[in-house]
Formats: C-alpha cells, structure tokens, sequence
C-alpha cells in the first residue's frame, strides 16, 4: 500500500470551494475512482488552523499511482490547476508504506 501525503494552505475566502475538491466524495476523489488501484482518501483540517489541510490519498501500489497519472494526465493536470486557484500554498510531505 501505498500513501501519498500532501500539506496544504487553502484560500480563506475559497474554502468552502477547496474542500469540496478535496474531500472523500469530491472530484479528484471521482477522478481516482477511475482506477483499480485507487483506495482511499482522507481529508484533515488542523485543529488549531482552519486553512491548514493534510490529504491522504491511498493506492493498492506506487505504480497504480504511476499508472493513473500517465492514463488521466489531462484530468489530472486540469484539475491541479483549478485546486491552484483554490489555496496558498501545496507541500508533498512524502510518499510512504504501512510498517507491519
């Protein structure tokens, strides 16, 4: 399993927007969809600050991710660039495995 780990800073005037991309039933969840691989994702906002978000998309393997990126590169790109609109800042925080 793989986790995909994103820190992000959304717009206080475009929260409600940014949420509704990000979260487990928004689009770039419905875009995931698309693939076998494609677990889960889970939404976090910061207790103590309402803009700061972490994401955590979940894929069966690194290369089920790889594999959707190339086939839905157009849908991928289209929607990074209307979630750019959307906040302040995008940190990749890393990619990482469950430890059993």
């Amino acid at each position: 399993m793989l986790v995909i780990v994103w820190e992000y800073m959304a717009r206080p005037e475009r929260l409600e927007e940014f949420e509704g991309l990000y979260r487990p039933d928004g689009e770039w969840v419905e875009l995931f969809k698309n693939s076998p691989g494609f677990v889960s994702t889970t939404l976090m906002r910061d207790t103590r600050d309402p803009h700061r978000f972490v994401i955590a998309d979940r894929w069966m393997s690194e290369e089920s991710y790889e594999a959707f990126k190339r086939e839905f590169a157009n849908e991928y790109l289209a929607l990074t660039e209307r979630g750019e609109k959307l906040h302040r800042a995008e940190h990749l925080i890393g990619r990482f495995h469950f430890v059993e």
